[in-house]
């Protein structure tokens, strides 16, 4: 679909820069992003991504607004407590951008339905708040051959990295185990940090512009205020990723 004269003027601050243009809009507008949790992290993604102009969300949870979720979870408020995620984020990102498609989708992600539920995307961006669903994520994305951007978040800091099949380490080359199930702390300022920076890995692979964090994780202590990148290798013997090229 090409641009009508209200995306050009909608998106105008974003065309201006260096290398993003007509062009890097028009895929946006083309694009579909698959965002797994419509929480913590899944709220900035949501709302950052609708405001950029990606052309179809697919948003999926299957939980209900709860008053503890309030601290962090921007696409909730109080008079959605009891609420399913899906159509209280869902009614909200049709407002912030009613010009692009919003598939709301009230679902438990599992092994079942996880490459249905994917299968349209350009991009998977995990939301989660456990890595079995992670590591369900993780295959999808291989087996689609699409990107995934990982991240979680814990207190004051968290974690990002961005995954392209079998060009990068997967999920299972950095992480082994499932770690133990948790109540984590959690300020509500930090998923934001977290969330707005997966969307920018989002629209800088849809794009084309920039360098994504492949190859190593971006690790933010937000107690301290410090950004530092690690080296991430890709497995040889990983059982999930080892036998793509």
């Amino acid at each position: 679909m090409s641009l009508t004269e209200y995306d050009e003027k909608r998106y105008n601050r974003q065309m201006i820069m260096p290398g993003f243009g007509y062009e890097g809009q028009q895929k946006l507008k083309n694009s579909t992003v698959f965002v797994a949790g419509a929480g913590g992290l899944g709220s900035p993604v949501a709302i950052y991504l609708a405001v950029a102009g990606i052309g179809r969300i697919i948003l999926a949870d299957m939980d209900v607004v709860d008053p503890s979720n309030l601290n962090r979870q921007i696409l909730h408020w109080d008079e959605n407590i009891g609420q399913k995620k899906v159509e209280s984020g869902g009614s909200k990102l049709r407002k912030i951008n009613p010009e692009i498609r919003i598939s709301a989708i009230d679902v438990r992600i599992d092994e079942d339905n996880v490459y249905e539920l994917t299968k349209d995307a350009d991009i998977i961006i995990d939301a989660m708040d456990n890595y079995p669903v992670r590591f369900l994520l993780n295959r999808a994305a291989l087996s689609h051959r699409i990107p995934f951007i990982h991240a979680s978040v814990w207190g004051l800091g968290g974690q990002l990295m961005t995954i392209i099949p079998g060009k990068t380490p997967c999920l299972a080359c950095l992480i082994h185990e499932t770690p133990p199930k948790e109540v984590f702390p959690v300020l509500g300022a930090t998923p934001g940090v977290i969330g707005t920076l997966q969307v920018t890995e989002a629209i800088k692979l849809l794009t084309g512009i920039g360098t994504p964090v492949t190859n190593r994780i971006l690790i933010y202590d937000g107690e301290n205020m410090a950004f530092d990148t690690f080296k991430v290798n890709r497995k040889k013997d990983c059982p999930v990723c080892r036998d793509l090229l």
